[in-house]
């Protein structure tokens, strides 16, 4: 994967003069927000739509934790997704798609600029198919917000039920080969001086620490995993993320298991009129 780093700064109105935005640099240290059991010690829940009536929207809690947030900017060589579960791709061109407001053109313009992408990046990699994504912005009223959560996206037990949902006659023989779950990440409002993205290495949160959760559709039950606190985790962020920049975070591998919890996280270093982050999370099944 390149690694090239880029230094570009962005500018900010405030009071009718634009003002040079310096992305902050380095470590830093900041509060994520882990699993926390149920406390009746039932099953873990989460309804994506409203709850019905008389029953909260989780039923698990949550565990804040100040812990220590290592910048990835000049040892993005040293982690890759086989090892550390997450990798970065830079030097993207730019993308054809422009505005990231309508779903139908970011399936046709931007879906197959990052099938290129995987299919370049990803050893192994023969085969891509996209089973959603969400569009993220920082701004009051937006559909999706950055989420200060620890979490994964799949577990084992859902990302096999992927496979069988979108692939149908295939999935028995797909997932008889490797398969692996990878979001593709990247801003779109560069470089990212706000809710910066942090993702742990795999290697440093054991399998005890990570938990399902029943995620709640009107008509079906997935699952998600909660990440409970450990103080072996190490957490990792790419300061000043640029547009030209992508972050692979591997949710799912049926050959190595190498996952990788993440979360937004509040950094300390962001001034008062520093704009939002505004980013792109997809979601893609990758055989092979």
């Amino acid at each position: 994967m390149s690694t090239t780093t880029t230094t570009q700064t962005q500018s900010s109105p405030s009071f009718g003069v634009a003002k040079p935005i310096t992305p902050p640099r380095g470590d830093t240290e900041a509060e994520l927000i882990f699993y926390a059991p149920p406390s009746d010690g039932s099953k873990p829940y989460n309804y994506v739509e409203p709850q019905p009536e008389g029953s909260p929207q989780r039923n698990y809690g949550e565990n804040h934790q100040q812990i220590k947030i290592h910048d990835l900017r000049g040892h993005e060589a040293e982690h890759g997704i086989n090892t550390s579960g997450f990798g970065v791709v830079s030097g993207v061109p730019e993308s054809a798609e422009k505005e990231f407001l309508d779903d139908e053109s970011i399936k046709s313009k931007y879906y197959p600029e990052v099938e290129k992408l995987l299919l370049e990046n990803v050893p192994g990699a023969e085969r891509i198919f996209f089973f959603d994504h969400t569009v993220r912005r920082s701004q009051p009223g937006a559909k999706r917000a950055p989420v200060t959560r620890a979490h994964i996206d799949q577990t084992t037990k859902s990302a096999r039920a992927r496979v069988y949902h979108h692939m149908g006659d295939e999935a028995e023989k797909l997932l008889d080969e490797r398969v692996r779950l990878i979001n593709v990440w990247r801003p779109l409002n560069g470089p990212v001086v706000a809710s910066p993205l942090a993702y742990a290495d795999s290697r440093t949160v054991t399998n005890e620490h990570i938990v399902p959760v029943e995620h709640r559709y009107p008509d079906r039950t997935g699952e998600t995993a909660g990440v409970q606190y450990t103080k072996q985790g190490k957490w990792w962020y790419l300061s000043g993320m640029e547009n030209s920049e992508r972050v692979l975070l591997q949710c799912y591998d049926s050959k190595d298991g190498a996952r990788t919890p993440h979360s937004a996280f509040v950094d300390s270093r962001t001034q008062d009129g520093w704009p939002g982050r505004e980013s792109i999370e997809v979601r893609a099944l990758v055989f092979g």
